[in-house]
């Protein structure tokens, strides 16, 4: 039984306990969410190490980070540092992502060392199994795609990325609209082509069942990729992405009807002027289910800044409706990441997660801003560093100076507007 079939018969499970407690609501609320569909728990049946974790709706706000090899790069010790950062500084996901190397060791070690689910985007290893054997990726067939699938689910990978929603309708859609930078994905290109070479349809669109079928059996979460999502400005909300959308809300539903926890993604540039509709257009086309967004990058021109421009969006996206943030790092658009920029895209992630967090009424998220507020007011700068969100970066800028008044800092010295206000009122 998965936890969206037990939630739809009000049977309370361990998970269901665990996530309520962390997320400061009541278990049976947590439960009528889930059995709505609005609320998931990622959580694959395999796994015994992890921490129940619920996105959506009334749920605080999470934080996705990438991490995985690639082609170029293949160091397992370092992915598995990538985690250990990813943990440490906040994320309550982590996806891995690798294409080169020993890619079920890797994804084993992970899953083995990781507090926090573990997702996968499978068919980048069907892909790679294709270049191994000097095929070209078109020529996969269907059982390669679910083998993938089913094998990354029997490791217990709590949710994967599947690309179902690239059809030839939607392909056909992109050709008609015309688009600035065409797909980005990587998924959604390798199913895009799949369609094209082959003249047929995408099997995780035809043969949907038999995807529901392996997700049932090891209550794997399907986060229904956006392929189609844009990868410049110009591109956002175009014919290909709506339609991608469209077909995802009719994918969920089935899920849902058969038990199987279900996700949506959605696009990855848009402008900030764009990103309130794009979270309605999802809730109401996707019957509500949890949107799992990447960015939404808010401008095109900040290549070593991502991490921010990510950021930026993120906190709109969330605070209009968005559940779960995938990070950016400033590595994106130019290499793949390192451990520092594992951190920086987990904390700056944080940061938007917690804004929108306040701004949606989360409970407690308002408080942690009040008891900084009150440890400024009283000069306390232990307890200032303490509350940070990277106490390492806080301690580091403020031990790197020396200040004429030790209460102070020294932006202000003498001049410091809360110890002269201070001083008047206790005179």
């Amino acid at each position: 039984m998965t936890q969206l079939e037990s939630a739809k018969k009000g049977i309370i499970t361990g998970e269901m306990k665990e996530a309520a407690a962390a997320e400061k609501i009541s278990v049976k609320e947590l439960a009528s969410l889930m059995a709505s569909g609005a609320v998931v728990i990622t959580k694959n049946k395999a796994r015994k190490n992890v921490r129940p974790t619920a996105v959506g709706e009334k749920m605080r706000v999470k934080v996705n980070a990438n991490i995985g090899t690639s082609q170029d790069i293949c160091d397992v010790d370092m992915e598995l540092k990538k985690l250990a950062a990813a943990v440490k500084y906040g994320a309550d996901a982590v996806m891995d992502l690798s294409t080169g190397g020993d890619i079920n060791a890797i994804r084993k070690k992970i899953i083995a060392n990781s507090v926090i689910p573990v997702g996968t985007v499978p068919v980048y290893q069907a892909a790679v199994e294709m270049i191994k054997t000097k095929k070209p990726i078109h020529t996969m067939t269907a059982d390669d795609m679910f083998s993938s699938i089913e094998n990354h689910a029997e490791d217990g990978v709590d949710f994967v990325t599947v690309h179902c929603g690239v059809t030839r309708k939607s392909v056909e859609a992109l050709a008609m609209q015309g688009r600035l930078l065409d797909i980005v994905s990587r998924g959604g290109s390798m199913h895009a082509v799949w369609i094209m070479k082959n003249k047929m349809e995408n099997p995780l669109f035809s043969d949907y069942d038999r995807l529901l079928e392996i997700a049932y059996k090891h209550d794997l979460t399907l986060s229904l990729g956006d392929g189609m999502r844009p990868g410049c400005l110009s591109d956002a909300t175009d014919r290909a992405q709506v339609q991608e959308l469209i077909t995802l809300g009719e994918l969920a539903k089935r899920a849902y009807e058969k038990n199987v926890q279900v996700m949506i993604e959605g696009p990855g540039h848009v402008p900030i002027s764009d990103i309130p509709a794009n979270m309605r257009l999802q809730k109401k086309l996707c019957n509500n289910a949890p949107f799992y967004v990447l960015g939404p990058l808010v401008t095109d021109i900040a290549p070593g800044y991502d991490h921010i421009t990510s950021a930026i969006g993120g906190a709109i996206a969330a605070s209009n409706g968005a559940d779960f943030l995938c990070y950016v790092t400033p590595a994106e658009h130019l290499k793949l990441p390192d451990i520092e920029d594992v951190k920086q895209g987990v904390i700056v992630t944080r940061i938007a997660a917690h804004a929108a967090d306040i701004a949606r009424g989360f409970p407690g998220a308002l408080e942690w801003d009040n008891q900084m507020a009150a440890a400024r007011k009283n000069l306390d700068w232990e307890k200032q560093i303490e509350l940070a969100i990277d106490p390492e970066l806080a301690k580091k800028m403020r031990d790197s100076c020396k200040t004429s008044t030790e209460d102070a800092c020294t932006m202000c010295g003498g001049l410091c507007a809360i110890k002269e206000l201070k001083d008047a009122l206790s005179k």
